[in-house]
């Protein structure tokens, strides 16, 4: 039986929030779907005739798996709030990670809103494509709200939503995962933070992540850590500058 890690330090942050790049790139239209307007909750099957009021919290979940991929298991819950836990698996380790995760109001406003566009619990659609592409992974989005629950799975799908929603939760444990890493190498490897600097310079590039202000107080940490090499201070120095200008 795993067992599950569950750190008991919060990374820095308002944490955070990975593209399997190659399907991230591959499906990714425009990018990252903005809402002007926080999504409404999504309503179980009965639509406008339920009250807000009297409709339960709703509950998401994604997960990934592709045995062959580094990362090679990702899960990711969260609630109405945004808030809840991203878990990963590497690629010949056992023991799986498990971090508390907290989406930034812009993320969790985009991933509602692709929620509610899909109606998810209410639609009874198929995402697969026709066209196949296992090695890519197997995709899975989940909702539960008062006695309703859904479960879809997929490798490839044309619906636009549904590409989107995944790219966003692909863009969640991006940099949830990255982050992982950044603390990771500050408590035990500081000669591994500047090829991590490097990753998360490509990762802004890519717009592979969910929201880089959440991860502003962090570089600000890691620019003033004399515990890390100079190297890594400065760069972080530049991408906060980058990060801010945006």
């Amino acid at each position: 039986m795993k067992r599950i890690i569950i750190k008991s330090r919060f990374l820095p942050a308002a944490f955070l929030v990975l593209g399997a790049a190659v399907f991230a790139v591959a499906q990714q239209g425009s990018g990252t779907k903005q809402n002007s307007r926080p999504a409404q909750p999504v309503l179980s099957s009965g639509g406008a005739s339920t009250k807000l009021s009297e409709a339960k919290p709703a509950k998401y979940s994604y997960e990934f798996t592709q045995p062959q991929f580094n990362i090679r298991h990702i899960v990711i819950e969260h609630d109405e709030r945004g808030r809840g836990w991203v878990t990963f698996e590497h690629i010949n380790e056992e023991t799986p990670i498990k971090e508390p995760l907290e989406l930034s109001t812009a993320a969790a406003e985009r991933i509602l809103g692709l929620w509610q566009s899909l109606r998810f619990l209410d639609s009874e659609e198929n995402y697969q494509s026709p066209r196949q592409f296992p090695h890519l992974g197997t995709m899975q989005l989940k909702m539960e709200q008062d006695s309703h629950q859904r479960t879809a799975e997929f490798n490839w799908t044309n619906n636009k939503d549904a590409s989107a929603l995944v790219n966003e939760y692909r863009r969640v444990a991006d940099q949830a995962i990255l982050v992982f890493d950044v603390a990771t190498a500050r408590e035990n490897q500081p000669l591994n933070s500047p090829k991590l600097m490097d990753q998360l310079e490509n990762m802004l590039k890519r717009n592979s992540l969910s929201d880089p202000q959440q991860l502003v107080p962090l570089l600000k940490e890691i620019s003033t850590d004399e515990h890390l090499p100079l190297i890594t201070r400065n760069h972080a120095l530049r991408l906060l500058k980058q990060i801010e200008k945006k």
